[in-house]
């Protein structure tokens, strides 16, 4: 063999002269030959190298591997069973994942070859590094079919720049899933999407840890979050104490984490744990304290399948963490309780009960916002008023938060007192206008106010800026009603304009009036009109029971996502059963020059008068009485007469009349100013004649025994006694004295007078 340069001289340099060797006699030596096994096989190379080799089938997931790959991955040869998925589950979750997620991505991108390191669990539970090689066969279509590859140990070879490299990108990695989750976090209001974020698959699990639990301080003990995902590891029941010996009681106790790399130290710390959760094999875990402002509110459990090392590097990502999430959890705790204190305080302020309405079904409904404090200042109310009337009652103030919903409990009594007062609508809204002026506040409301007679169907409306009510037939057609309004509460006074136009309307029997607020019908970005025939499509389509409707109206806003919050009231009249219906109507079409339609109208006409007594049953009649004018009250008289005869009341004609006499006389007398008096039909299962006095005087009457030579004291005595029910109401700064007569058709028998009401 020559020598010379390749023997060792470095380029460059100056040859050494080699000493000539002396002749010999013997024949020159062959040229050196090669060893016989040369060149060595692959495998012994690999060997030598602590190299092992895989053929990997991509289609039937087998692999095999020779015995120094076995090697490698700890894996005896007569326990490897061929699969990919057992050499795999050597490896600890978190890197399998990685490791699978860089073939896939390798073989989407369509490289040939791959590289990467990851850990794989020996069989004393230690952690070994191990990288990996692979080459990428396709098939002519360019499908990845199978993989060669090497492993080799690696563990010496982190000790180098790229493990540092390798540990600073998995560092980088764990820092990202932080990051990402703390961004998530800022964004959640709720303990709920707190937990919801932590469940995420970029979560906690991507750090390692297969299940999680959360639990805060509460009282002086730790409660476990209810839908906290345990996993099955923990629950020594679902409240912890402070002096327990648990983990999570330690780390609130101290505000420091707890880690336990396997299972038996986990037993050895927590013997009294370990007895509850010994058979659900639970391997390595970390508490870690959560801490706000400098205290414990509460602490969190990562939970591990296995053993589990965590290195400095990882404690620290987990503190930061925790710090994180404590100061999340700290927001969404406050928040809750800010939230349930606002809807409290909004359901207080609200009606508890609405009353029974007689001729009237009622159904109310209340959606608290998602903007905002989700609380609003959006109110309904049901007002009885004198007369046996019905006042309704929707509004809206300004603003969703816990001033709007202090402002509309104070707007909501102050007109619920000036409509039981027994004010005209009109006026009641100009009070509540006026009260909200002289509150502290510069909120406005928009309020819509409906006075109802059942009795008759008349419906008097007064609108301050709100939406217009809808009506919805018996028949199911539904239409949204305009009604002339003025300024919203508030606003109206500011400006001088105080005086609201009334509306009157006919609510037929079985007719169902719709009083709502705007988040029933708004939609950001969406016209209005298209709110209000979505909401005449629902009404025409959607169930006849009340409550089952104001449940459909409140849970299409629910399903929508609306923001603001919501309020509804309808209110139905009840049809009078008897036919023909009392305060109902008949119609009859007349053609032009068609006189059977005329004919047919005018027996239409003969025959309900006589079947409900002119003028129609649910009419009243009106007289006003000015004081020392005898006109006036011959007038009221011979109004009183004609009526209670014409309505079929003639029994009792003479009893009705002087008891009105009676009051009429006593309002002129008692008073400085005049008397309004009103006769209605009153309808129900005994039909009522209702003779009502009004004057201006607030002092209420009183009972007197007069003496045998007393000209004063007998008017009341006289109403008692003829009257079957008689009483007082207050109407605004006056009074209303009333009484009540059973009126019977001929034929028919009539109670006596009943007791004083």
């Amino acid at each position: 063999m020559r020598h010379g340069a390749a023997s060792g001289t470095r380029p460059g340099a100056t040859p050494r002269r080699e000493p000539v060797p002396a002749p010999s006699e013997e024949p020159e030596e062959e040229a050196a030959t090669c060893p016989e096994d040369w060149p060595a096989r692959p495998d012994p190379i690999l060997a030598m190298n602590r190299m092992g080799s895989f053929d990997w089938d991509l289609d039937s997931g087998r692999m095999h591997m020779d015995r120094q790959a076995l090697a490698v991955f700890g894996l005896r040869p007569e326990r490897f069973d061929d699969m990919a998925t057992t050499a795999s589950a050597q490896m600890p979750r978190a890197e399998r994942d990685r490791m699978a997620a860089l073939v896939k991505d390798a073989i989407t991108a369509g490289h040939e070859t791959y590289a990467g390191y990851f850990r794989i669990r020996r069989a004393d539970d230690s952690l070994r590094w191990t990288h990996t090689q692979g080459y990428i066969r396709r098939d002519a279509g360019g499908r990845a079919r199978r993989i060669f590859g090497i492993v080799r140990d690696a563990t010496q070879e982190l000790s180098d720049t790229t493990a540092r490299r390798e540990q600073a990108s998995e560092l980088r990695r764990r820092t990202t899933v932080v990051e990402r989750t703390t961004a998530a976090l800022a964004a959640a209001r709720t303990v709920a999407d707190v937990l919801d974020v932590l469940r995420e698959q970029d979560g906690l699990v991507r750090l390692g840890a297969d299940s999680l639990v959360v639990g805060l301080l509460e009282q002086g003990r730790i409660r476990l979050v209810p839908d906290g995902p345990t996993g099955g590891v923990i629950d020594a029941g679902r409240h912890t104490r402070l002096d327990d010996p648990y983990p999570m009681a330690d780390v609130v106790r101290t505000m420091r984490p707890v880690y336990l790399e396997d299972a038996e130290s986990f037993a050895a710390a927590y013997p009294e744990l370990w007895k509850q959760i010994a058979h659900l094999r639970p391997g390595a875990a970390a508490y870690l304290p959560l801490v706000a402002q400098g205290s414990p509110i509460g602490s969190l459990g990562l939970f591990y399948g296995g053993t589990h090392h965590f290195a400095p590097e990882e404690r620290n990502v987990l503190v930061a963490l925790g710090s994180s999430l404590a100061q999340s959890l700290q927001r969404a705790m406050l928040y809750e309780q800010e939230k349930d204190l606002a809807q409290g305080l909004q359901q207080a302020m609200l009606p508890r009960t609405i009353p029974d309405v007689p001729g009237a079904e009622v159904a109310v409904r209340y959606r608290a916002a998602s903007a905002g404090r989700d609380v609003g200042g959006d109110w309904y109310d049901l007002v009885p008023l004198p007369g046996g009337r019905t006042g309704a009652v929707i509004g809206d103030v300004q603003g969703h938060d816990t001033h709007a919903a202090a402002v509309m409990g104070q707007l909501r009594i102050a007109l619920r007192a000036y409509a039981a007062e027994g004010h005209p609508p009109a006026t009641v809204m100009a009070r509540t206008s006026l009260f909200l002026d002289e509150l502290d506040t510069d909120r406005f409301a928009t309020c819509l106010y409906a006075e109802a007679d059942l009795s008759t169907g008349v419906l008097q409306l007064v609108r301050a800026g709100h939406l217009d009510p809808f009506l919805m037939a018996p028949d199911g057609s539904a239409r949204r009603v305009p009604v002339p309004g003025g300024l919203p509460l508030g606003l109206s006074s500011q400006f001088g304009a105080l005086d609201y136009p009334v509306s009157t309307l006919e609510l037929d029997p079985g007719a169902t009036l719709l009083l709502c607020t705007d988040g029933l019908v708004e939609v950001p970005g969406a016209d209005l009109d298209d709110g209000f025939a979505k909401l005449a499509t629902q009404l025409r389509t959607g169930p006849r029971d009340l409550r089952l409707l104001a449940d459909l109206l409140t849970t299409a806003v629910e399903r929508r996502g609306g923001e603001d919050d919501v309020a509804v009231l309808l209110l139905r009249r009840r049809a009078t059963v008897g036919a023909p219906l009392y305060g109902g109507r008949l119609q009859q079409h007349v053609a032009p020059g068609d006189p059977r339609d005329l004919a047919e109208a005018r027996r239409m006409i003969r025959s309900a008068v006589r079947s409900w007594g002119a003028p129609l049953y649910g009419g009243r009649l009106q007289q006003h009485v000015a004081p020392g004018d005898p006109r006036d009250l011959a007038e009221a008289r011979r109004m009183i007469r004609s009526a209670v005869r014409s309505w079929g009341a003639g029994s009792r004609s003479d009893d009705i009349e002087l008891a009105t006499d009676e009051l009429v006389v006593n309002a002129l007398t008692h008073t400085e100013g005049p008397a309004l008096v009103t006769l209605r039909v009153l309808t129900g299962a005994v039909r009522r004649l209702r003779v009502e006095v009004e004057d201006s005087s607030s002092a209420l009457p009183r009972r007197r025994e007069a003496d045998a030579e007393g000209q004063s004291g007998r008017g009341l005595m006289l109403v008692d006694l003829l009257a079957d029910a008689w009483g007082v109401e207050a109407r605004g700064a006056g009074k209303c004295v009333w009484c009540e007569f059973e009126v019977r058709r001929p034929g028919e028998e009539v109670a006596g007078p009943g007791p004083a009401g």
